[in-house]
């Protein structure tokens, strides 16, 4: 199935914009939202003799109210979605306990509880549509919880996994198909300062995150290769281990 109307948040940089661009190169209706206007503007402008269509608006996910009003503009806008890809993330953080909860606090609110309003504006459109793909950008750091800095970061994910786990179930043998996805290390802002070989450069990245959601599959870290074999060993293998991996 072919998903031509796509909303996409945290469209303004980083994913977004790559899975944007990719996605407006292919012709589809793209609905973009962020919290930098001038940004979306910037990005409307370029994209519209690609695209289809651009319908863009702000939007703060902590605004937790304004996000069922923003996605359903936008969605009256496209005419319907098909696909939705709860993006819009934070990576801020410190190890806990130092004296800096607002970073890590902030960075839950924004990745678990802002995409949790955006899960529940999504499947109200959806369930009405009985038809829709729901995509949770998650993050293989929600495999194994992380230590220091990174530990808030690595729960929030963790939660917007499971919370993708349980929509599956749900709505296994329906109309509404669930992916979460778990990118590695790509190369965005959110990764600026990170010194590894495992990083991808972003459009390698986007490209391999575009087709895994295009595959619809349930669970898919990207780039598949080295993130599949070290998604399995962080499952499976103890915890003496996979501490030193992390």
């Amino acid at each position: 199935m072919t998903r031509n109307k796509i909303l996409i948040t945290g469209a303004s940089s980083g994913l977004g914009e790559g899975m944007a661009r990719a996605y407006a190169a292919q012709g589809r209706a793209l609905a973009l939202c962020a919290r930098r206007t001038d940004r979306l503007d910037e990005l409307k402008a370029e994209l519209e003799p690609q695209a289809a269509q651009v319908a863009v608006a702000r939007l703060d996910v902590t605004d937790l109210p304004t996000v069922p009003t923003v996605f359903r503009q936008l969605r009256d806008d496209l005419g319907g979605l098909d696909r939705v890809i709860v993006n819009a993330g934070l990576g801020k953080g410190a190890p806990i306990g130092t004296g800096k909860a607002h970073a890590n606090i902030e960075t839950m609110q924004t990745n678990l509880v802002g995409a949790l309003a955006q899960v529940e504006a999504a499947l109200e459109i959806f369930r009405e549509q009985n038809s829709g793909h729901l995509v949770l950008i998650s993050s293989m750091s929600a495999v194994r919880g992380l230590p220091k800095a990174q530990a808030a970061y690595s729960a929030s994910k963790a939660g917007l996994s499971a919370l993708g786990e349980g929509l599956q179930a749900e709505f296994a043998r329906s109309p509404i198909t669930v992916s979460v996805i778990l990118p590695g290390y790509i190369s965005t802002d959110i990764n600026a300062g990170v010194k590894t070989k495992l990083m991808a450069d972003r459009d390698t990245g986007v490209s391999a995150l575009v087709a895994a959601i295009d595959a619809e599959r349930a669970r898919t870290p990207v780039p598949r290769w080295p993130w599949t074999p070290i998604d399995l060993a962080l499952r499976h293998l103890p915890a003496a281990i996979t501490r030193r991996m992390v």
